[in-house]
């Protein structure tokens, strides 16, 4: 049965005032994975983006390899705005990245400084055709709250290869097969491409991708894997969640095969999702400048991590993971 529930206080996704309000629906549910959809109460008609993703494959944006692990240029040759995400990955150059922060890349932006971990250890030369001057594609972003941890909390390049391998080695279990791929085996962007995994958590994408069609009020998720909740999304307006959406189910999709198999715990409610949402809002916030335009704002508490970025003051996207 799909519950409803208003989930009242500081947490539109907005500037919050009391009294502002989001609505949880769900869960949505296919085998170990339920998805709760939030709703805003008023339709939102924010600045519109385009998503890093969108922007490579249109060719309107440029990653650029400099030699260096944790840095990269990007480079807006459009006239759209475009919203990069902190955990999208990009596949490509010397070796395949993850994005540290989310970040809004101006119109005809010049080469701007990107933040980045290596998902990949070891290469640094040519894969087949690939560029290694620039990235081809950012069509992934991770998909285990571990990683996400390890790139947003604790800004670890050793945690972040550590997670990469540990989340391999659990999905080559699931899978009965080994995951990562022979061409190159520490790549974490072609460990989500393999054929076995793809199939599987294809089903889960299947199922779920088309619950958000019918509702503009939409503008996230919360999600939990064998009735534990994992983490959720939220953005500033009904057209970006939904720009990101595949993206989104995705990640989700491949976290939820690779617990197959674990012993389940009773369902999620609305109000345990509404309690998670308003304990790890609650905590106290630690503010970073990354331009003159954007803040990240990042909240730790016994429950959860809370990562919110900021465009001119405008709350854009917020993630919280669970621990």
């Amino acid at each position: 049965m799909t519950q409803t529930l208003l989930l009242l206080g500081a947490l539109s996704i907005g500037a919050a005032t009391a009294g502002d309000a989001l609505r949880i629906t769900g869960p949505f549910t296919h085998d170990n994975l339920s998805i709760f959809l939030l709703h805003d109460k008023k339709p939102v008609t924010g600045k519109r983006y385009i998503t890093l993703q969108e922007a490579m494959m249109q060719r309107k944006v440029v990653v650029h390899e400099t030699g260096s692990v944790n840095q990269l240029e990007v480079e807006n040759l459009s006239d759209d705005e475009i919203f990069i995400q902190s955990g999208d990955i990009v596949k490509g150059g010397k070796q395949d990245r993850v994005l540290k922060d989310d970040l809004i890349l101006e119109s005809r932006s010049g080469k701007v400084p990107l933040a980045a971990f290596c998902v990949e250890h070891g290469r640094w030369t040519k894969r087949g055709a690939e560029s290694t001057a620039a990235f081809e594609a950012s069509n992934d972003s991770l998909a285990a709250k571990s990683m996400k941890m390890a790139v947003r909390a604790k800004s670890d390049q050793r945690e972040v290869w550590d997670k990469v391998a540990e989340n391999q080695s659990r999905l080559s279990a699931v899978l009965g097969a080994s995951a990562p791929a022979a061409v190159s085996p520490s790549s974490y962007q072609l460990t989500l491409e393999n054929k076995v995994l793809k199939d599987m958590s294809g089903e889960y994408q299947k199922s779920l991708e088309r619950i958000i069609e019918g509702k503009p009020d939409v503008i996230g998720f919360v999600f939990a894997i064998n009735g534990k909740i994992n983490s959720a999304e939220m953005y500033a307006s009904n057209d970006l969640f939904k720009r990101l959406w595949p993206k989104l189910i995705k990640a989700a999709a491949v976290e939820a095969t690779s617990e197959r198999g674990k012993s389940a715990q009773p369902a999620v409610t609305t109000a345990a999702v509404k309690g998670f949402v308003e304990r790890t809002e609650a905590a106290q916030g630690t503010e970073r400048t990354l331009s003159k335009r954007e803040q990240v704002v990042t909240r730790d508490s016994k429950e959860g991590f809370a990562y919110e970025s900021r465009d001119k003051g405008q709350v854009v996207h917020r993630s919280l993971v669970a621990k």
